[in-house]
């Protein structure tokens, strides 16, 4: 059933009696916004560049939305990304991709996915004050590092996505993001900046609009500098998802995410036998939950 006066039904599988879709959501469209959908799936088919396993009314919503509706920008960012993916081998990193060295990366330079937060949403860790670069580059490289981002942003709209969807009732599609920044240094920053950037602009254009909320803990005071170096990167409705903590952030993230599912470094109570880091733990994967 529709909300009122949106222009298209609510999606499948909606099991939360109390869900109500953000705008420019499937369950809440205006009428523009439903004929731009429209007129987008009908522009892709006829050029035959529509994937139907990969192009369904919610991720072409995502595109739309990242380009404020506008159908032939929206177009064109989709062309743009069917292209990269050819380009990237995105398939073959999919199916093939084995990240032997993940345990020793998790040693210096932690990034991973961990239970959820008060909205359903993956929370996703990023430790990048615990980067040691040498060490890194030792064992892997920046190209083996976008190749496993890339995986990991496939396997959370295959598969992480989908299941916090069925364990909530109602769509998720997005992340909350913790990234840490205790102990980190400008010289280490800009060692890595050119990975950073790459892995952002793969974000943003890529896989857009998936960013839910993206708190950023441990700020130090250099990090004024840094920031004004990322922010031209980034789009204004990014930019206000950001929340820059310093030390004191314990509160502002158990407002969002719940204590048994935030790890304990952070001021939560989870401890994964084996650390939160390498746990995998979610709805995605219900043995580790």
């Amino acid at each position: 059933m529709a909300t009122q006066a949106s222009a298209s039904p609510m999606p499948e599988g909606v099991t939360d009696p109390n869900y109500k879709p953000l705008p420019g959501r499937l369950g809440n469209l205006t009428v523009p916004q439903q004929h731009a959908l429209e007129e987008l799936k009908k522009k892709l088919q006829e050029e035959e560049i529509f994937v139907p396993e990969r192009m369904d009314d919610a991720t072409l919503l995502r595109f739309l939305r990242a380009r404020k509706f506008d159908v032939e920008k929206a177009k064109a960012m989709i062309v743009a990304c069917e292209q990269w993916r050819k380009e990237f081998g995105v398939e073959e990193i999919w199916n093939n991709f084995d990240f032997k060295e993940k345990e020793l990366v998790d040693k210096y330079y932690p990034q991973y996915y961990h239970k959820t937060d008060k909205e359903g949403r993956p929370l996703y860790v990023e430790r990048l004050g615990l980067l040691d670069i040498k060490a890194l580059y030792a064992i892997t490289t920046q190209e083996r590092q976008l190749q496993r981002l890339v995986y990991e942003y496939e396997k959370f709209l295959r598969e992480r996505l989908p299941a916090c969807s069925r364990a909530v009732g109602h769509p998720v599609e997005t992340s909350c993001t913790i990234l840490d920044l205790q102990n980190v240094s400008l010289s280490n920053f800009y060692r890595v900046k050119d990975y950073v950037m790459a892995a952002a602009s793969i974000g943003q254009d890529r896989y857009p609009e998936t960013m839910g909320k993206f708190f950023i803990i441990n700020a130090p005071w250099a990090f004024s500098t840094v920031w004004t170096f990322i922010k031209p990167w980034l789009d204004e409705a990014t930019v206000a998802k950001i929340d820059i903590l310093g030390s004191s952030y314990k509160d502002k993230l158990l407002a969002q995410i719940p204590a048994e599912n935030l790890p304990k470094e952070f001021g939560g109570l989870c401890q994964c036998p084996g650390g939160c880091s390498l746990s995998d733990a979610g709805p995605w994967n219900p043995q580790k939950e």
